[in-house]
């Protein structure tokens, strides 16, 4: 996967501008974006996976051990995505990257991470989003749906990218900046 730049300090990823940085809501601290890619299945076209940081790292291991402010954007291509779609990933995401006690161990904050998604149309955004003192916001679209606390929550979510055995091994390689 390419990832240009437009003069507007955009990425552009499947003609979809991507920012440069984002803001986190509540915060005056801007995040920047580390890289990102296009989550593939079929052959078709789901989503554009962007990873935001305070600072660039190709370190996987060091984006899952820090305890500092993340953000993942997933910027829908795909006509639609059900949510029961969108859950069931998370629960394969998780199962493929963390031991059975460890999946077991964050059910109640799957559970409760579930009931903030619903189904999704190309051009909705899902902002995954990790604050310290708050946890892991989702919002779509801007509109807040939830938070989970705890940043161990967010940081077995983003193996589901950056694991050991991710979604996609070119959207790991694109979110570490190293497509």
């Amino acid at each position: 996967l390419v990832m240009s730049s437009s003069p507007a300090g955009a990425a552009e990823f499947a003609d979809t501008a991507i920012p440069d940085t984002v803001r986190l809501a509540g915060t005056d601290r801007d995040l920047l974006l580390n890289g990102g890619g296009i989550r593939k299945k079929f052959f078709m076209d789901i989503y554009i996976g962007a990873l935001y940081l305070p600072a660039k790292t190709g370190d996987a291991q060091a984006i899952l051990s820090d305890t500092g402010p993340a953000s993942v954007r997933m910027h829908f291509l795909y006509k639609e995505v059900s949510k029961k779609k969108i859950v069931d990933g998370w629960h394969d995401g998780l199962s493929a990257n963390l031991s059975p006690e460890e999946y077991t161990a964050l059910q109640s904050q799957l559970q409760q991470f579930d009931s903030l998604f619903r189904t999704v149309q190309r051009g909705d955004v899902i902002s995954i989003d990790y604050k310290p003192g708050t946890g892991t916001e989702v919002r779509i679209n801007n509109e807040r749906r939830g938070a989970i606390p705890g940043n161990d929550f967010y940081r077995a979510l983003l193996k589901i990218w950056l694991g050991n055995r991710p979604v996609s091994d070119s959207l790991k390689q694109g979110m570490l900046g190293n497509s």
